[in-house]
């Protein structure tokens, strides 16, 4: 039986018990009670076992328990002994100290003394030493020895470090320097010709040398001077040969290059700091070049035609930026080991000729835009030939635009944006006031301010139709303007945001400084990405550029209107081409309506007259003036029907951006305003109505016969604004309301309608208001 079960946290009893029987069921179902009597048993024998095994280990573990006792008790007599002890040696050691404090104190003395005359012992040694050194220096300088005459000094100079508090311890320094002097007049030969011809061996010599005896920065000068006089010589020989000024840069930036990787490796044996040495080379090179990089920047400006002299300037820049760029990456690999504030300074000497130029970028600019924009021609003989023109300035403005905001990032990276919006300003103030006076040509061409009223009645289209493509033009120029203003945004934030400093607030400029501080000084940084001319040189300038960029970066650039003044006069020229397009058609109709107060027929009398006072309205047909404008207008739809089939989406923007004059009346329904060419209709048809109504209103007299021919002109105008759809203005059937009414009906129909317009009806009847 397996009784391990027992012991389980888990044991349960009626399991085990069914769990015992079950396999008896199986084989032997009639032997469960024999089988139940044996199980009992057993448990009774195991029962007794436990029993027995429980008494036999309480018995030993009874017999154990005075033999612990007795350990712990002798334990705790041997840590009370230890106690008593250690109390004994701490008190012989108080009693030691005591007795010794006095002799300590004197032993104390005795080796400051000692340490004292060691000491007085050596500097009598060092003084005998220097006078010595000094005796045997004249000696050891005939040897021309360069080593061991640098042994001496080196002595001697220990041997001065010893002798400070000496009377004449200011002359010795003076006699040392001179001793050194002479070291290095002797040596100098030696040196320049170890630079020259570039031996390893010599110059670790020379290094060794003037290192012991503090000369070190002497022999850099050495260093530098034989190897920027060579540079200096192959400047002078490009200045005087035939190349082009950017083909002289680029074959000194290639020589200047090329030197800081063969010195790089020649240095990197002979000095301890090789790359700040090489560095140096440079600023001091470009530092010496004669003529100067500036001044032959200067002069090749000035020979420059205005035209060019952006593009001549940018093309010299970019061979200084390739350089920089090798230089960049030749340094990049070691940064770490770089002299930063070396680094730093040769990038402020390779920028520096270009310095004055892009703190001036936003004139020099605007300057070329003007000129550029004013080669565009847009006045010609003809106006298909102007609008052809208008038509292609678009593509040529915004590709001057354009071409401006790549100027702005290749010579300034971005910093010169404030100078860049103030020549895009001015270039489009320049073009549109062009398109504005082209426009005014137009309209002189086509003579829209000469209103002759005695000319002939003739269909002319070809004025609006230009006048459409004018429209069509402002709405590209629109179009064009709003994604022009989004790339520029994106453009200046994506080159000059790295100068954003993630911590700038407008309200605290220095707080942006001490963090950028903060910032440099937590990580390395790139000198040839942090170069900013501008936050020194231009600090209000500077400032405003992080404004904006701040704004930009917070509302997103396609909510800061930078180009705003831009889009007002593009907007203003969208509604000049929509007077211009209104007038072009309404021409025709005011002409024939201007011939209304000089007609003869209202005031004089005649057969006809008489003949026709008795006869019906009806019988009256409309007067040649009123047919010629119903029949134009008639025809608008049909003009006007571009507006809707034409699928052009810069007419369309640019007709929902423009207004038209004569609005509807208030409390008029606008479905008109949904459909532009039911809008164009809808504001001639109202000026025609208006210049009617001002027109009739200025007839001197009228007779009963011309009354009713005035009112039957006046129907046939409602007849037709009824066909085209559209409402007659309150003021038309109010004159049409008092032409019909009779004279002794007059007073009481004038009664609710406007009293100046009943009284001037009135005076031209001959009746009484």
């Amino acid at each position: 039986m397996d009784f391990s079960r027992f012991l389980s946290d888990e044991f349960e009893v009626k399991g085990w018990v069914n769990a015992a029987f079950r396999a008896v069921q199986q084989e032997a179902p009639g032997k469960v009670d024999a089988h139940a009597a044996t199980l009992v048993m057993k448990l009774q024998l195991f029962i007794q076992e436990v029993n027995n095994a429980v008494e036999e280990t309480s018995h030993q573990a009874l017999q154990n328990m005075p033999r612990v006792l007795r350990e712990v008790e002798v334990l705790k007599q041997e840590a009370t002994f230890l106690k008593e002890q250690m109390i004994l040696v701490k008190e012989d050691i108080k009693k030691f100290e005591e007795d010794t404090a006095q002799s300590m104190q004197v032993l104390v003395e005795i080796d400051r003394v000692k340490s004292r005359m060691q000491l007085a012992a050596e500097s009598l040694q060092e003084a005998d030493k220097w006078s010595t050194l000094s005796a045997d220096i004249e000696e050891t300088l005939k040897t021309q020895d360069v080593s061991l005459i640098s042994a001496k000094l080196t002595s001697m100079q220990s041997s001065l470090a010893m002798l400070v508090d000496t009377p004449d311890y200011s002359e010795k320094c003076v006699h040392l320097e001179a001793l050194k002097n002479r070291l290095e007049a002797m040596a100098s030969p030696q040196i320049v010709a170890a630079f020259n011809s570039q031996s390893v061996d010599q110059a670790k010599m020379f290094v060794k040398v003037f290192t012991e005896i503090d000369r070190m920065p002497q022999l850099l000068a050495y260093y530098y001077k034989c190897h920027k006089v060579q540079l200096v010589a192959v400047w002078q020989e490009l200045c005087q040969s035939d190349l082009s000024l950017d083909r002289q840069l680029t074959e000194l930036y290639d020589t200047l290059l090329g030197t800081w990787h063969s010195q790089l490796q020649w240095a990197a044996q002979v000095f301890k700091n090789p790359h700040e040495v090489v560095t140096v080379l440079l600023i001091q090179t470009l530092g010496a070049l004669v003529p100067s990089i500036p001044v032959c920047l200067s002069t090749a400006m000035e020979r420059t035609g205005q035209d060019t002299k952006l593009a001549q300037l940018l093309e010299l820049h970019d061979a200084t930026v390739h350089f920089a760029k090798g230089l960049e990456v030749a340094m990049l690999p070691n940064l770490k080991e770089q002299n930063l504030v070396k680094v730093m300074e040769l990038v402020e000497v390779v920028y520096a000729p270009y310095k004055p130029y892009q703190l001036e970028y936003g004139d020099l600019e605007e300057e070329n835009l003007l000129i550029q924009i004013s080669a565009v021609p847009l006045e010609h003989w003809e106006v298909i030939d102007c609008v052809q023109e208008l038509s292609h300035s678009v593509s040529k403005l915004f590709a001057l635009a354009a071409g401006a905001i790549d100027s702005c990032v290749k010579l300034t990276d971005g910093l010169g944006a404030c100078g860049l919006l103030r020549a895009l300003k001015a270039l489009f103030s320049k073009y549109t006031s062009d398109f504005t006076n082209t426009l005014q040509s137009i309209r002189k061409k086509c003579k829209l301010d000469d209103v002759l009223a005695d000319s002939p009645f003739q269909e002319d289209w070809t004025a609006f139709q230009n006048s459409v493509r004018i429209i069509s033009i402002c709405g590209e120029l629109l179009h064009q303007c709003g994604d022009f203003e989004q790339q520029l945004a994106n453009r200046i934030l994506s080159t000059a945001g790295k100068y954003l400093s993630d911590s700038y607030s407008p309200c605290s400029f220095s707080g942006l400084q001490d963090t950028s501080s903060a910032e440099r000084k937590s990580s390395i940084k790139n000198p040839w990405q942090e170069y900013n001319y501008l936050s020194k040189e231009n600090p209000s300038e500077y400032a405003s550029l992080m404004e904006t960029l701040y704004t930009l970066k917070e509302k997103g650039t396609s909510t800061l209107a930078l180009l705003s003044p831009a889009r007002a006069a593009l907007a203003r020229l969208n509604q000049q081409s929509h007077q211009l397009a209104f007038d072009s058609v309404f021409l025709r109709i005011k002409q024939q309506l201007l011939l209304l107060p000089r007609m003869e027929g209202w005031s004089s009398g005649g057969l006809g007259e008489t003949l026709t006072d008795d006869l019906p309205n009806f019988s009256l047909t409309p007067l040649e003036y009123i047919s010629n404008i119903g029949q134009y207008i008639m025809s608008l739809p049909l003009h006007l029907e571009p507006f809707v089939t034409q699928e052009d989406s810069a007419l369309e923007l640019a007709l929902h951006a423009g207004k038209l004059p004569y609005p509807p009346e208030q409390g008029e329904e606008l479905p008109e305003l949904d459909n532009v060419a039911d809008y164009w209709l809808g504001s001639i048809a109202r000026a025609t109505m208006q210049t009617y109504c001002e027109a009739i209103l200025q007839i001197p007299q009228l007779t009963a016969h011309s009354t009713k021919q005035l009112a039957t002109d006046i129907d046939y105008l409602i007849n037709v604004m009824d066909a085209l759809g559209l409402q007659p203005s309150r003021a038309l059937q109010n004159i049409v309301t008092l032409l019909k009414a009779k004279p002794e009906e007059f007073r009481q129909a004038a009664k609710s309608l406007p009293r100046r317009m009943a009284a001037g009806i009135a005076a031209m009847r001959g009746l009484e208001a």
